[in-house]
C-alpha cells in the first residue's frame, strides 16, 4: 500500500478549486494522536470542539461540522469509527455520533505502517500541509494539532507536485517596487530586502500560479493576515492604467477581526478601503478569478466599512 499516494489523493473530493480541508485537518489530527498515543481511539465527543476549532480557523468561511470529515473520512481507507453497537460509523449527525459513543482511529494497516516506516507519519503530513495550504500556515497549523515534524523535505510524489518557480518572489517583488501592497513598508538591511514575502491570492496548493498575476508583495505580518482570511481585495474606483493604486483595488478587512491594541488599530483596522499600494505602471494587475476565489475560499465573513481619514 502506498500510503503516500492515498494521502494525496484526499484532496480529489475537492471541485472547482472550493476549499473543502475537512478531512486533512482530522487527518492531521489523527496522525497527531497517533504520534503521541499510537493506539489511542478518538472519541468524538471528546475532540469535537478541538476539531471545530481547527474548522474555523482553518477551514473557509461557511460552518460545517466536525462529525462530516469524522464520518466521509472512512471512505478514503485511512481512517474508521466505531460506536458501542460495533463497527461502522452512524452517520454525519452530531447528536447519533455522540450518543452511540462513536470513537475513530486510523485503521489497522496503516497504523501497523506507522510503526514499521516512522518516518512515513511525516511525509503524510508534509503531502497534507502541501496540498491544502499555504507554507505560511505549516508551522502554526502543526502547533495547533500537535504535530512534530522534522525539518525535511515534502515526501510529495513526483505525479503530485508542481515546481514552483523560484524566480516569482523576485518578480512580485520588483513589481510592487518592493514595498507591501497594503502599509507601504520598505524595509532593508543594506540593499537586501527584509520582511517582505511574495504571497499568492490564489494560494498554490490550490493551482494558483506562479505569476505576477496572481502575486502581491506584503509584509510578513499583512502576508500571515491574508492566509487567514483577516484581509482581502476588493473593487475599487481605479481607471485600470496602473496607477500605482493596485488598478483600483482595495483592501478588505474582516468585521470578525478584534484588536483593540492601538497597533491593531492601526496596522489591521485603518486598512479597511484603502486602496492597493502598485504594481508599478505596465505591470498585469491581480487577475479577477484569483481575486474572486481568494474572497470566496479564504477571507472571512463581511468587510468593514472603509474607515475614514
Amino acid at each position: 500500500m502506498d500510503w503516500v499516494a492515498r494521502t494525496a489523493q484526499l484532496r480529489q473530493w475537492t471541485r472547482s478549486g472550493v476549499r473543502a480541508p475537512h478531512k486533512p485537518l482530522l487527518f492531521l489530527y489523527a496522525l497527531s494522536r497517533f504520534q503521541q498515543a499510537a493506539d489511542d481511539e478518538l472519541r468524538y465527543s471528546a475532540v469535537e470542539e478541538d476539531l471545530r476549532r481547527l474548522l474555523t480557523e482553518y477551514g473557509p468561511g461557511n460552518r460545517t461540522t466536525p462529525a462530516y470529515p469524522f464520518h466521509h473520512l472512512v471512505s478514503d481507507g485511512v481512517w474508521e469509527v466505531r460506536t458501542e453497537r460495533g463497527p461502522g460509523s452512524p452517520g454525519t449527525g452530531v447528536r447519533e455520533l455522540r450518543a452511540t459513543g462513536a470513537a475513530g482511529r486510523l485503521t489497522p494497516e496503516l497504523r501497523a505502517a506507522l510503526r514499521r516506516a516512522p518516518s512515513l507519519l511525516g511525509r503524510m503530513a508534509r503531502v497534507l500541509l502541501d496540498l491544502n495550504f499555504p507554507p505560511s500556515l505549516h508551522a502554526e497549523l502543526c502547533e495547533a494539532v500537535g504535530l512534530e515534524l522534522e525539518e525535511a523535505g515534502t515526501g510529495l510524489l513526483p505525479a503530485a507536485r508542481r515546481q514552483r518557480d523560484r524566480r516569482m518572489r523576485e518578480v512580485v517583488l520588483t513589481a510592487y517596487a518592493y514595498q507591501c501592497a497594503f502599509c507601504g513598508y520598505d524595509g532593508r538591511i543594506g540593499s537586501v530586502p527584509v520582511g517582505l514575502e511574495a504571497a499568492h491570492v490564489r494560494w498554490w496548493a490550490f493551482d494558483g500560479p506562479d505569476d505576477v498575476e496572481n502575486g502581491l508583495c506584503l509584509c510578513s505580518l499583512h502576508h500571515k493576515l491574508f492566509d487567514k482570511g483577516v484581509l482581502g481585495l476588493g473593487d475599487g474606483h481605479g481607471d485600470g492604467h496602473g496607477d500605482g493604486h493596485g488598478d483600483g483595488h482595495r483592501i478588505l478587512v474582516s468585521q470578525s477581526f478584534v484588536g483593540r491594541s492601538t497597533a491593531a488599530r492601526e496596522h489591521v483596522v485603518a486598512l479597511a478601503g484603502r486602496p492597493v499600494i502598485g504594481p508599478q505602471p505596465g505591470v498585469r494587475p491581480i487577475a479577477a478569478a484569483h481575486r474572486s476565489w481568494h474572497t470566496s475560499e479564504v477571507f472571512h465573513g463581511s468587510p468593514r466599512p472603509a474607515t475614514t481619514a
